[in-house]
């Protein structure tokens, strides 16, 4: 039983939730609520991180679901991993140490449907990324000319001193505007024109990510040192995360394609043929004989039909086949005609009566009456007043 449900509730998942769940949550939420991206969310994209860090710990999350947060606090498995780090260990950037070696990782997810990760194909992504100016070369201006900013005196930062109180001052460091934080700058007539004195221009990257057979939702392709290019760092990645759209006719689980087929009853015990597009645009011809009964809920295999094997695509999964069977709107044959049928049919099982049996009529079920029963069945369970038909008698 799950004590607390909060970091459940934060990643959107409900407490039996896999790893693989637990992922693509995450994996959804860091990009959305990602600093880079949402400026102002920088608590919750925390509280996000935090959250996965334990669930996706299987000790951490046991210890969770027994005694809640304090217990991760108790047990001092808390706080262990930064947000960013958390971040760039799950999407492939490494950790701290990393980051002060090269450029930022560049995130990007890329929607792509069933039928390219079956078939395979190639999208081209159009990506604005900074690289070092070509005309100064990175310098940021004329070779030589730099002087030490006048506004921060060189350290980079700007203090400010302001009075919050009588007898109280507080002190607020700021990243200097004029150098932007470097501590040095160029005069205006040696300032680089291209860039203005950044060291870096935006330009235009066109990338082609090749989505293999059997590549799967959340799998991330690295086009390695394509990221931000600034000078003194290694460029990142661009790691672009595959998001798989849902399909109107499969559902993919693992290497298997599952679906559902209506068919009828008359079909279910005398057998059909039906036909199945594939997403290669073939046509499969499914049949059953007749005198072999489907059920409603059966469930059928057809082998090689999934999805290609990932790095081996001459191998293929499962397609799986939930049959619903639909049965005739009633009084769909003339009750003479019942008779007929009834022969054709296995027997009934007889039904011993007795005068003492009571008779009654079986009628539809009101949606409406049941919903006010199961609202009102709610509302008694989470009032803790006595129940017991107790009530206060006045003089």
């Amino acid at each position: 039983m799950v004590r607390e449900t909060g970091y459940y509730d934060l990643l959107g998942v409900s407490p039996g939730a896999s790893q693989d769940e637990l992922k693509k949550a995450y994996r959804k939420l860091a990009l959305k609520y990602h600093p880079d991206k949402n400026p102002n969310e920088g608590e919750k994209f925390k509280l996000i991180s935090q959250a996965y860090e334990v669930l996706s710990n299987p000790e951490k999350r046991e210890l969770y679901d027994h005694g809640g947060e304090q217990a991760i606090k108790e047990g001092g498995m808390g706080g262990g991993t930064s947000p960013m780090d958390m971040f760039n260990m799950f999407f492939g950037g490494g950790g701290r140490m990393q980051r002060e070696r090269r450029g930022k990782n560049v995130v990007h997810q890329l929607s792509v449907t069933l039928e390219e990760m079956y078939k395979s194909s190639t999208r081209k992504l159009g990506l604005q990324k900074n690289v070092i100016c070509e005309k100064c070369e990175g310098y940021g201006g004329k070779k030589g000319t730099l002087e030490k900013c006048s506004s921060c005196k060189g350290r980079g930062v700007q203090i400010k001193v302001q009075q919050i109180g009588p007898g109280m001052i507080q002190q607020i460091q700021s990243m200097c505007s004029d150098c932007q934080g470097q501590g040095e700058k160029f005069s205006s007539k040696d300032r680089c024109k291209n860039c203005n004195g950044r060291k870096v221009e935006r330009k235009k990257k066109i990338l082609e990510v090749h989505i293999d057979k059997g590549m799967r939702d959340g799998q991330k392709i690295t086009f390695s040192g394509e990221g931000d290019q600034e000078p003194g760092l290694e460029p990142g990645d661009v790691i672009i995360v595959l998001d798989q759209k849902d399909h109107p006719v499969f559902q993919r689980k693992e290497d298997d394609l599952t679906m559902k087929m209506n068919i009828k009853l008359a079909e279910a015990l005398c057998g059909f043929k039906k036909t199945i597009q594939t997403l290669d645009d073939r046509m499969l011809i499914i049949s059953s004989h007749p005198g072999e009964v489907i059920k409603h809920n059966d469930i059928k295999c057809v082998q090689n039909e999934g999805m290609p094997i990932y790095r081996d695509p001459y191998e293929r999964g499962q397609l799986i086949i939930h049959f619903q069977v639909e049965f005739p709107d009633k009084y769909w044959l003339p009750e003479h005609l019942m008779f007929q049928l009834e022969r054709l049919l296995p027997p009934r099982e007889d039904v011993m009566i007795s005068d003492d049996m009571e008779e009654v009529n079986l009628c539809e079920v009101d949606e409406r009456t049941q919903q006010r029963s199961s609202s009102r069945e709610a509302y008694e369970e989470d009032d803790e007043s006595p129940r017991s038909g107790v009530q206060c008698q006045t003089q």
